[in-house]
């Protein structure tokens, strides 16, 4: 999925001082179909400079970046200060929620990451080619927002699951081998059914210049979930069968019930 950006001469323009409205498109492609095709679809806000992450849920956030201009030194205007969330999942028309607004602006430099216990960290922002902290239209920015998506209300508690413990018979506490089973332990309030509860495992993603790479998420395959006591259930699942599928290192692990995520355990898988 891309997002956003520039118009051709946008670079030009805003060098010139005409700083051009920015893409409000998006382009998803499925990569794993035989004749994949673009589908296209309309941003409720334009965005260049934006970053983007998955979230546990599977939705994407679209964070940071500005209205006109495009990237470079002094080249944006206009800080676009909500971020957006996408549910791939959804019905077209109601893919898009805007959320609440920041009152940082965060331009040119600016980064976020998924933190373990579902926030998105946002730091950064500096579109001059020193830092500048007086005297400017968008300051040097050194503060740290936390971005609470909307799973995070306290009204999700009583469905909000907490990881409790992890098991798997032929590894150590914290290291995961290929296509092994894997025994999560988790506590919820009030648990829905079986077909509410997933598991995935997410990649830590490293973001400079709107791009976040490494990212990668994993929906691990489901095998049993069993009671054990009054709030305690364990869910049975099987790891990636490839590295191709998740390349050895640390991931997040998340239990997902009814949409909403736990805390992640962080996990290690390598090859045996």
């Amino acid at each position: 999925m891309v997002c956003g950006g520039a118009p051709q001469g946008a670079v030009r323009s805003a060098r010139a001082g005409e700083f051009a409205r920015a893409i409000s498109s998006c382009g998803r492609l499925r990569v794993s179909d035989r004749n994949p095709n673009w589908e296209m679809e309309t941003m409720p806000l334009e965005r260049v400079m934006g970053d983007m992450l998955l979230l546990p849920t599977g939705d994407v956030i679209v964070i940071n970046g500005a209205g006109r201009g495009t990237a470079g030194w002094e080249n944006g205007r206009e800080p676009v200060t909500a971020p957006v969330i996408y549910r791939p999942s959804a019905p077209q028309i109601w893919r898009f929620s805007v959320m609440a607004a920041s009152p940082t602006a965060r331009m040119y430099h600016s980064s976020a990451i998924l933190l373990g216990d579902g926030r998105i960290l946002v730091g950064g922002s500096n579109p001059h080619v020193f830092y500048n902290f007086t005297g400017v239209l968008y300051p040097t920015e050194l503060k740290l927002d936390a971005f609470s998506p909307p799973y995070l209300s306290p009204a999700y508690d009583p469905v909000r699951p907490r990881i409790v413990g992890v098991r798997a018979a032929a590894a150590p506490a914290a290291v995961r081998g290929y296509g092994e089973e894997i025994r999560v332990s988790f506590c919820v309030t009030r648990y829905l059914t079986r077909s509410a509860v997933s598991v995935r495992i997410v990649a830590p993603s490293f973001t400079t210049h709107s791009f976040a790479m490494n990212q990668r998420m994993v929906v691990l395959r489901i095998v049993d979930v069993k009671q054990k006591a009054s709030d305690m259930y364990t869910v049975t699942v099987v790891g990636p069968s490839t590295a191709e599928i998740a390349p050895p290192g640390y991931y997040m692990m998340f239990v997902v019930h009814a949409g909403i995520p736990s805390s992640c355990i962080w996990i290690k898988l390598q090859s045996r």
